[in-house]
């Protein structure tokens, strides 16, 4: 299956939130004030319309058929309040709430909208924002490229780099993995499997040691062996920021002395469904790691998938890459119009 054909799959909570929100925006049309006087009323649909009988033509083809028609609603102040109502619960933050349906409203207050042309203008809206964040992640021809990891323990970092791994192997490139989160045995242990299932080498170092003078070796290793990439796991420990602080700042001191531009890339790995808190997450890594793009996870499992449209209005950063499950393709490059399709239930 595609992946973006399961994104449409699983990504129901959120679409069925944002989807059944702008239903039932439309459906709660309030009723149309008495024209004035000397005025006659504006023509009003017929409930139940009477069935256009079809012709023979009609019958043998099974066109003909009276189509009930969606409910509109006109496009005024106070549909749009309602809107950027369900657009911040749906967790795509209030400045983005308001930015989308300033949009949707412009040129179209008063135009009688259904809840089919509503999701798709708000479709668009969404992809907009996310068209320029959309980046695979790059691939440089210094060997080798140093991809360290980082992100809050059980945003799905190890497994992130399990599939990356993987997918990389798969396309040609060869790839080392160091198991940097040295404090976590279970972080270790998953690496190893995932290195196993992709022919990819892990190192490892005895739990408590410094996870610095791994990534070092690591380094070696990789130069040695002309590996193409070197991916770097990372504890992710916020109970006291400036000891992560200082570990990611030796961990970045220590591999520079191998290259002075690595690492080339640093990965933020966020959990979908904190929601909102992937936005203070984001702010606090940026502080701690020079951050140069996200992943998020997770999309599968959460009501919170707006949230990354809050993510790329606020913060502008590379979207490289995002996933919906635990299988090795369930992670896949960002694609704006998918997303935006299938978070509004389209």
């Amino acid at each position: 299956m595609a992946f973006f054909s399961k994104l449409r799959e699983r990504l129901t909570r959120s679409s069925t939130k944002i989807g059944a929100g702008l239903d039932d925006i439309v459906g709660d049309a309030p009723e149309a004030p008495p024209a004035p006087a000397g005025e006659l009323p504006a023509p009003v649909a017929t409930p139940h319309p009477q069935p256009v009988q079809p012709g023979i033509v009609g019958r043998l083809f099974g066109r003909g058929e009276a189509k009930a028609e969606e409910p509109r609603r006109a496009l005024d102040d106070e549909m749009l309040e309602e809107l950027e109502d369900m657009l911040v619960q749906a967790d795509l933050g209030v400045d983005t709430a308001l930015r989308v349906t300033a949009n949707i409203a412009e040129g179209r207050m008063g135009r009688r909208v259904s809840s089919t042309e509503l999701k798709e203008l708000l479709a668009t809206e969404i992809a907009r924002i996310m068209a320029p964040v959309a980046r695979p992640l790059p691939i440089y021809p210094k060997k080798p490229q140093v991809v360290l990891v980082v992100g809050v323990n059980g945003a799905g970092k190890t497994t992130t780099i399990g599939k990356l791994a993987s997918q990389f192997r798969a396309a040609g490139k060869s790839v080392v993995i160091a198991a940097g989160d040295t404090f976590r045995a279970a972080a270790v242990e998953q690496l190893q499997v995932w290195g196993q299932r992709a022919g990819v080498p892990v190192m490892v170092a005895p739990q408590g040691s410094d996870p610095a003078s791994l990534a070092y070796d690591a380094m070696v290793r990789a130069e040695a062996e002309g590996a193409d990439l070197l991916m770097i796991d990372t504890a992710g420990r916020l109970q006291n920021r400036q000891d992560l602080m200082e570990e990611l700042a030796k961990i970045v001191r220590v591999i520079r002395k191998k290259d002075p531009d690595a690492p080339h890339n640093t990965l933020l790995v966020l959990d979908a469904t904190t929601g909102q808190n992937a936005l203070n997450q984001v702010e606090t890594f940026r502080k701690l790691a020079d951050v140069s793009g996200l992943v998020m996870t997770k999309l599968d499992g959460t009501a919170r998938g707006g949230v990354l449209v809050a993510l790329a209005d606020r913060f502008g950063l590379p979207i490289h890459a995002i996933g919906v499950g635990e299988q090795i393709d369930d992670l896949d490059a960002f694609e704006p119009d998918e997303f935006a399709r299938a978070l509004v239930g389209l």
